[in-house]
């Protein structure tokens, strides 16, 4: 596959998923429900039936009758099997986004516009017609068309990714920041899940279900949405949303930041706290309030902490962490001395999310919570005059390429 079939075909995905989403929250009622790829790629049930919808996505293709002939005749095989009771009765619905062509629908669909066009094929060079092989009048194909819809002037790809996020922040509030990275980005994985169960009923999931298990404040490092910004756009849109303060005010923020013991290299971190101390302490003798960030670091060995601090030290770069003196308890009161440009304090290292605690608690004027997380969050605190913005990230060094 060439890498733009590729990028044709992943857009493709994606339209369906973005389909899938805007399902779900147009629904009328709570209780409502989208099952994922069960009759059809996206079946929607309300309380008094279901429409069976298939999802095409061509935007570099003419729209031509064969397109979706199978799909017709799939729904078709499944009209015939609820004549007989074996499958429920359902409606039908086909959308497509095409290049050119839609006007070849224009005149409506009749029965003989039907059999000629949808249900009439060759294969090796005999003529079928798929309605004879069912056994169908031209009445009960009368019946299959009040059932079907086919749209073939869906909207493209941008404008449906934009109507999700509009309705999204309908919904929710905020910002589309937070309607794009937090909602729609949950949304996303929580459908690629749905769509991989193996039960049908697994993959069914009420407006009201969908709505809560969407309703996170933690921006997630899916793959699939990574994959649809680009990583790079997305680091940068993160890092536009949170840490581009021009005028950056002398708030004590708080960097929680995670390593991974298998691929950790020191000299990775300790960059990472001389790229902080650089962006988030002004310690110059014109600074009217001086001051610097605080970090903690999750998943780090107490020997390779003490290794960290003892490179640092032996490179001049002075910090505080504190214990005061060897074999001190921490002491909130000790870390929270103010940086300043005489004693040089460049960042404040808390050993222990304890410590962290103790220290936010502590401290009266504005506090920011950066929380980067590889897997789950580590640290929970819920104050709602506390900001604590929680980032995924799949690597240390993304911590850097956001901040």
């Amino acid at each position: 596959m060439s890498d733009r079939s590729a990028v044709d075909t992943i857009r493709g995905y994606f339209y369906q998923f973005d389909l899938s989403i805007l399902s779900i929250l147009q629904l009328a009622s709570m209780e409502d429900s989208v099952e994922i790829e069960c009759i059809e790629d996206i079946d929607i049930r309300t309380a008094t039936d279901v429409t069976a919808t298939q999802c095409k996505y061509y935007a570099k293709t003419e729209y031509n009758h064969s397109v979706i002939k199978d799909a017709v005749k799939y729904m078709l095989s499944h009209f015939k099997e609820s004549l007989t009771g074996t499958k429920p009765k359902v409606y039908y619905s086909i959308k497509g986004h095409y290049s050119s062509g839609q006007e070849k629908l224009d005149g409506g669909i009749d029965v003989d516009f039907l059999k000629q066009h949808f249900l009439t094929y060759k294969k090796e060079k005999v003529t079928h017609q798929h309605h004879i092989d069912l056994g169908l009048s031209d009445t009960e194909l009368e019946e299959f068309l009040k059932r079907l819809k086919i749209d073939v002037r869906a909207k493209d790809y941008e404008e449906q990714f934009r109507e999700v996020i509009d309705t999204l922040q309908a919904i929710f509030g905020g910002s589309p920041f937070s309607a794009e990275y937090f909602f729609y980005n949950n949304a996303l994985a929580l459908i690629r899940e749905l769509s991989i169960k193996a039960a049908p009923a697994d993959r069914s999931i009420t407006k009201r279900e969908f709505l809560t298990k969407i309703n996170t404040s933690s921006v997630l490092f899916n793959e699939w949405f990574v994959q649809r910004k680009g990583k790079r756009a997305h680091l940068a849109a993160l890092r536009k949303e949170y840490f581009t303060d021009f005028n950056i005010s002398p708030f004590e923020r708080f960097f929680l930041v995670e390593i991974d013991p298998v691929s950790y290299i020191r000299s990775d971190l300790k960059d990472l706290v001389l790229s902080l101390s650089n962006k988030w302490a002004k310690l110059s003798v014109r600074e009217p309030i001086p001051f610097c960030p605080y970090i903690y670091v999750h998943g780090v060995s107490d020997s390779e902490l003490l290794a960290l601090k003892r490179e640092l030290c032996a490179e001049e770069f002075k910090f505080i962490d504190g214990h005061d003196f060897l074999g001190a308890d921490f002491n909130y009161q000790s870390i929270m001395q103010q940086a300043t440009h005489g004693n040089g304090i460049k960042i404040k290292i808390l050993n222990t999310l304890s410590n962290v605690e103790q220290t936010v608690n502590s401290i009266t004027k504005t506090r920011r919570i950066y929380q980067f997380h590889l897997g789950s969050c580590y640290f929970e605190y819920d104050n709602p005059s506390v900001r604590h913005v929680k980032i995924q990230i799949e690597q240390l060094s993304d911590v850097k390429s956001i901040i």
